[in-house]
């Protein structure tokens, strides 16, 4: 409690030493000094790397409320700045689990972590199962596409065995399913949801390198001996949730009759339909569960237009990282970069957008768990603090740009909406341009909170750095290649050395599209055609 006051303490002389009153007529101008004060203080280890469940998370959300109320930031939550997220932390138990793959009359002799992983995905500690297997394709419903691999098949209670990423180009369709970038189809976390749609009890998603784009290694770590998190409120997943190795894989379909790469091929054919497996899944699954409150932060600038305030743009960043592990040596990954630098950002941002308001409400959003699957902007999206139809847009910012200004800004992903034009307006007036876009390969559209408004009809991007250096750029590009191996480490801290004028840049930018965005006739739409063009919930 002590600490919890400090760091509120903290939090109001700070935001006094930069305040920010309404100054109509004005230019919002983020200030390096506010940015650069958040980003210090978020990422130090008094606030223990800012971890779900953890007491640096805590500390975290009180100095982010403490800021908004000191900014004089109105509460987005009714009398409240923050948004109860329901989070479940699951570690499965495989040692008191009994699930067998049975297939030819006989379990296959496959051991938890090195041939197969599963987990409960409605947080539920115990389950007990009898269930058919079915292969189902990719377990793609794409309406975009023209393809559906389920053709109206009865699955409810069956566990989908299905592949990773989407069906691939071929000579006569290059373009299908975006080529050779990966749609949200593919995300194994689309598989998850797709399924739960279906009715089924289970998913069990074969692993290859090449179509997860990371080794059996990367899925061995994350599902084994370690708590994962999920939503405890809301729409749940399925009951069982995992993945197969390929060899794994093979040795189930040839004990039940079938050949796996002849079941590959076929799906990827439109006219695929599920195939029964002659294999069931048996036994208990049992899993410690642990229920957890996070909470989002949310502060809302109202609009000055009598009708248009009742719409917003929201600008988003998620506030926690990977928190304290370990018992020995430096045991904090303090997340400087992802993402202390984001929601600094916000705050600096808020602060001018306070001082200088526009037609439209605009709301900053630091949403909780990120790192543990979007789970706070899921929460946010399934019960929206203003309503989806009302919101203009959504901003994202994670992982800032710490090296130095460039020519240019990222922006992939807003050419899918009316924002795309936006986005070029907002750079063109402060002299950069939208950096050329890269093929989405392993589909980071997807893997942002922004998706979780984009999939909810909402046009949403993350605004990224550009690579065109205005100073030192064969110096500027191997720093910015550098981080790569600082990337989810406890070495993402920050250092008083770094030049900011980038991340002030970027933050210039997301506020000045914004307000583009919050003066506009009327809100943005999705380009006809995408496959999120869907009615704003």
């Amino acid at each position: 409690m002590k600490t919890s006051l400090a760091v509120t303490a903290l939090a109001m002389s700070l935001a006094l030493a930069f305040p920010a009153q309404a100054d109509a007529g004005k230019t919002s101008v983020v200030q390096e000094a506010p940015l650069r004060a958040h980003l210090q203080f978020l990422s130090s280890d008094l606030l223990e790397g800012r971890g779900t469940g953890q007491r640096g998370g805590d500390l975290t959300v009180a100095y982010l409320e403490a800021q908004a109320l000191a900014l004089g930031l109105k509460p987005g939550n009714g009398d409240s700045y923050r948004q109860s997220v329901q989070i479940a932390g699951v570690k499965t138990l495989p040692a008191d689990s009994t699930l067998k793959l049975q297939a030819g009359g006989k379990a296959l002799d496959i051991t938890f972590g090195k041939d197969w992983v599963y987990s409960p995905g409605d947080a539920t500690a115990a389950h007990s199962f009898d269930a058919g297997l079915v292969f189902v394709g990719y377990g793609i419903t794409a309406p975009d596409e023209q393809w559906n691999d389920y053709k109206g098949a009865d699955l409810k209670g069956k566990i989908l065995v299905m592949m990773v990423n989407d069906p691939q180009p071929t000579a006569e369709q290059p373009a299908r399913f975006n080529g050779k970038g990966l749609t949200y189809y593919g995300r194994w976390t689309y598989k998850f949801e797709e399924a739960q749609r279906q009715g089924a009890a289970g998913v069990l998603l074969i692993h290859t390198t090449p179509s997860a784009s990371y080794g059996w290694s990367v899925i061995q770590n994350s599902w084994s001996g370690v708590e994962r998190f999920q939503l405890a409120a809301g729409t749940l997943g399925t009951p069982l949730q995992g993945w197969l190795t390929e060899d794994t894989a093979r040795a189930l379909c040839a004990a039940a009759g079938q050949d796996l790469d002849t079941l590959r091929a076929a799906a990827e054919r439109k006219d695929f339909k599920p195939v029964a497996l002659s294999a069931r899944l048996n036994g208990d699954m049992k899993a410690a569960v642990r229920k957890v409150e996070q909470f989002n932060v949310a502060a809302v600038v109202p609009g000055t237009d009598p009708k248009l305030k009742e719409e917003v743009v929201i600008y988003s960043a998620h506030w926690d990282h990977l928190g304290k592990q370990g018992d020995s040596g430096d045991t904090i990954f303090n997340g400087a970069v992802d993402n202390a630098s984001g929601s600094a950002a916000l705050l600096a941002m808020a602060a001018e957008a306070r001082r200088v308001p526009a037609k439209r409400s605009q709301m900053f959003l630091w949403v909780a768990a990120e790192e543990q699957g979007l789970l706070g902007s899921s929460a946010y999206a399934e019960a929206p603090l203003w309503p989806l139809k009302k919101t203009a847009a959504n901003l994202n910012l994670d992982s800032l740009n710490f090296i130095g200004a460039t020519r240019d800004i990222g922006a992939q992903g807003s050419e899918r909406t009316e924002l795309g034009k936006l986005a070029e307006t907002a750079a063109r007036q402060m002299g950069m341009q939208i950096a050329a876009a890269k093929p989405d390969l392993a589909g980071g559209y997807f893997r942002s909170d922004h998706f979780s408004f984009a999939k909810n009809g909402v046009p949403a991007f993350s605004i990224t750095s550009g690579r065109d250096y205005l100073k030192d750029p064969a110096g500027a590009k191997a720093k910015s290649e550098a981080y790569g191996k600082r990337y989810h480490q406890v070495s993402d801290e920050y250092d008083a050395g770094w030049d900011l004028s980038g991340m002030v840049q970027t933050a210039q930018y997301t506020l000045n599209l914004g307000r583009l965005i919050a003066d506009g006739a009327k809100l943005p739409e999705w380009k006809a055609g995408d496959a999120f063009a869907v009615p704003r919930n």
